[in-house]
């Protein structure tokens, strides 16, 4: 039997862009399959600066297409071309958000970091400084940024359709949760999530803001693919905790970024350790030295330490950060400080 274009698509499937959980298939590389008489060619198309990325490509969609029943010879071509400034993997041009001077991606290898916590807080720092700053929750299954900044509030829209971001603590902000009762689970197939993603950039009435920080779910699935392939990134923040098991997927985060172009800004590392407040003596819980040694091996700075704080989690819970209710706090003032790098590296003027 002769093999037929939907059963070459299916074993295309099983191979991944490297970095990424998403297939080439619907990451939209294949650009054309010709099948006669057992002899398969398949045409890809992408934009990378990384040779390895296109060889282990080619490598492996061979081998899945070398499997296939009634296939005697397959060859695949990669048209290759180098990818525009800020661009994502797939080689579709990564444009800017109008309005915006810098869109940064807080991110993790792995959920319980506390990303959240640091994106909210590093966004109240931001706005603090003077900065207009925007907050965008694009974890569309796990959305907190709702409850962190205590707001039950609906997004409302424009008469063109656009979403008009809710607004506290001098911030803009959108999130999932803002559309959802707190029970409601988003029940999303990965096209729906992609839509949603792109909606919550593209068409929220964001305004002029020097820094759109973009909550990221963890690990390097199909939303983060979504980002970094249609959305111009000013960088990335790693977020990790100081032990082993934390910091392994810390680098599989920086080793996405680092493919598909995007700068990774620094490394922030949370819970780092906890204070007494008996008697004031410090205790690194998970152990310590881990974010200051991986920030080192991957080239960039680290930006932080955040200590373990009660206050911190409670202030969360109460939907306040607490470097908007306690500024000078140790967490806030260390928040002050971090927001003070980052806008050395990025400047807003």
């Amino acid at each position: 039997m002769p093999v037929s274009e939907d059963q070459i698509k299916e074993a295309l499937k099983a191979v991944k862009y490297p970095g990424f959980s998403r297939d080439i298939v619907s990451f939209g590389l294949v650009k054309g399959i010709e099948a006669r008489d057992g002899n398969v060619t398949v045409q890809l198309a992408l934009a990378t600066n990384d040779p390895a990325i296109p060889q282990t490509i080619k490598n492996e969609a061979e081998s899945a297409l070398r499997n296939l029943a009634g296939v005697r010879e397959a060859r695949v071509k990669i048209d290759i071309q180098a990818p525009p400034a800020g661009s994502g993997a797939a080689g579709v041009g990564a444009t800017r958000i109008a309005g915006i001077k810098h869109v940064v991606a807080i991110a993790s290898g792995k959920g319980g970091v506390g990303k959240s916590t640091v994106a909210a807080n590093l966004a109240v720092a931001l706005e603090q400084s003077k900065a207009a700053v925007g907050l965008c929750d694009c974890d569309i299954y796990g959305p907190s940024i709702s409850l962190m900044f205590g707001s039950r509030e609906r997004p409302m829209a424009t008469e063109d359709n656009r979403i008009i971001p809710i607004e506290q603590y001098g911030l803009r902000l959108m999130s999932m949760g803002f559309l959802l009762d707190d029970a409601a689970p988003a029940i999303l197939r990965g096209p729906m999530v992609t839509r949603y993603t792109q909606q919550f950039l593209r068409q929220v009435e964001w305004g002029e803001l020097d820094y759109l920080v973009l909550d990221l779910p963890p690990g390097t699935g199909d939303i983060q693919l979504t980002i970094v392939q249609t959305v111009a990134l000013a960088g990335a923040i790693i977020v990790t905790t100081p032990q082993e098991v934390a910091l392994i997927d810390a680098r599989k985060a920086s080793a996405m970024f680092e493919k598909v172009n995007v700068p990774v800004l620094g490394l922030i590392e949370n819970m780092s350790y906890f204070v007494s407040p008996s008697d004031g003596e410090r205790y690194d819980i998970f152990g310590s030295g881990g974010g200051e040694r991986e920030a080192k091996r991957i080239r960039v700075p680290l930006l932080g330490q955040i200590p373990i704080d009660i206050a911190t989690r409670e202030a969360g819970d109460r939907g306040m950060p607490v470097t908007a209710e306690a500024p000078e706090s140790p967490v806030g003032a260390e928040f002050t400080r971090i927001a003070q790098r980052l806008r050395e590296i990025l400047p807003a003027t």
